[in-house]
């Protein structure tokens, strides 16, 4: 038999490319690319040869050029934007990779540049754009905290909106945390973490101190939204499969004018009670087909995390799937219950503007 044909190609970088910054930390991004594509790349200041395949030395290129642009535009990349970007490639072969994962649906904050690592991705960011209501639902790691926080931070930025209002149901994970030392304000602020953490990663810690102080952002137990009516907010529950029916019902009628709310939860990691139900879970049924809602399914395709997680998740749902789930039900001695909403509450924002006055 004939040898097999391979296709060496010199691909030479635009003038100017930080080159350092595509190619990753100790040529880290090169090498996954020729891990998924079976291609050999290799470097020379600002021009790269590629051997391999035909097809696949053509894929390098093109995935090559575009990231190059993209870095070239400030976006900073990292080993998972290169990673979706080969994911990207192989779900939608014939749009280009700013088509795909950029394009308006790029998000700037005063940190950084997010962009959409998957369609859904895009999709959630455009319906977020698009609608008052979005109940984005799917697994850990698919960026669904993580997006709404670039959208509202980004808003808040704009002028868009005049505060942040975040919020989490107090459910333990599983642990009991009544004997932990310190106030209630100490025993529920950790639930609060995970917002506070996504917050910093999009501006400056100084800064984002600042607009908690003054009100501007604010970070409390769901149970605080309960009488209050939130205009011209950007509005985010988080983990909000562990919102009760009825807190769901009170938190989404919070909703005032001018404002935008996120919903996001993992209706595979509940961890209320056995005889609660989930309000994501019952929300799905109740608000399908309002206009002016919209929901958006994650799956595994989508997680943004280490590449193990994926794996993790298609081996849960195939666990599941052949019946062998371990029980989901416990003694009720033994099952956590909700912590009291008791919580220091956020220093109170100073007089604004009615809702309806300009910016």
């Amino acid at each position: 038999m004939g040898e097999t044909t391979t296709l060496v190609r010199k691909l030479k970088l635009r003038e100017g490319t930080d080159t350092a910054a595509l190619f990753g930390h100790h040529d880290r991004h090169l090498k996954l690319i020729e891990e998924e594509l079976g291609v050999r790349l290799s470097a020379r200041g600002e021009e790269l040869t590629l051997d391999g395949q035909p097809e696949a030395t053509r894929q390098a290129e093109r995935v090559l050029l575009e990231l190059a642009n993209l870095t070239n535009e400030g976006i900073s990349l990292q080993p998972d934007d290169v990673t979706h970007a080969l994911s990207a490639l192989r779900s939608a072969p014939d749009l280009s990779l700013r088509d795909t994962l950029s394009s308006a649906a790029t998000i700037v904050t005063k940190k950084r540049f997010v962009g959409p690592k998957s369609p859904t991705q895009k999709a959630y960011i455009e319906a977020i754009e698009k609608h008052d209501i979005v109940i984005a639902i799917g697994p850990a790691g698919t960026g669904k905290t993580y997006l709404a926080m670039a959208m509202a931070v980004s808003a808040l930025i704009k002028k868009e909106v005049s505060r942040i209002i975040l919020a989490r149901p107090a459910v333990e994970a599983g642990e009991k945390l009544g004997f932990l030392p310190g106030d209630m304000y100490e025993k529920v602020n950790p639930y609060l973490r995970p917002l506070y953490d996504a917050l910093f990663d999009m501006m400056d810690m100084e800064r984002a101190n600042r607009l908690i102080e003054r009100g501007d952002i604010e970070i409390a137990p769901l149970a605080f939204m309960r009488g209050r009516t939130l205009n011209d907010s950007f509005v985010i529950l988080d983990e909000a499969q562990n919102a009760t029916a009825e807190q769901m019902k009170m938190f989404l009628t919070r909703l005032g004018f001018h404002s935008k709310v996120v919903v996001t939860g993992d209706i595979t990691q509940i961890d209320l009670p056995t005889d609660r139900v989930s309000g994501l879970i019952q929300v799905k049924d109740i608000l399908h087909g309002i206009d002016g809602i919209q929901f958006i399914y994650f799956d595994e395709k989508d997680v943004v995390r280490h590449r193990l997680v994926q794996d993790i998740i298609k081996a849960y749902d195939r666990h599941q799937s052949a019946g062998q789930a371990a029980p989901t039900s416990r003694p009720a001695s033994s099952r956590p219950s909700p912590p009291s909403a008791v919580h220091k509450p956020v220093q109170s924002a100073p007089a604004k503007r009615p809702w309806g006055q300009s910016h």
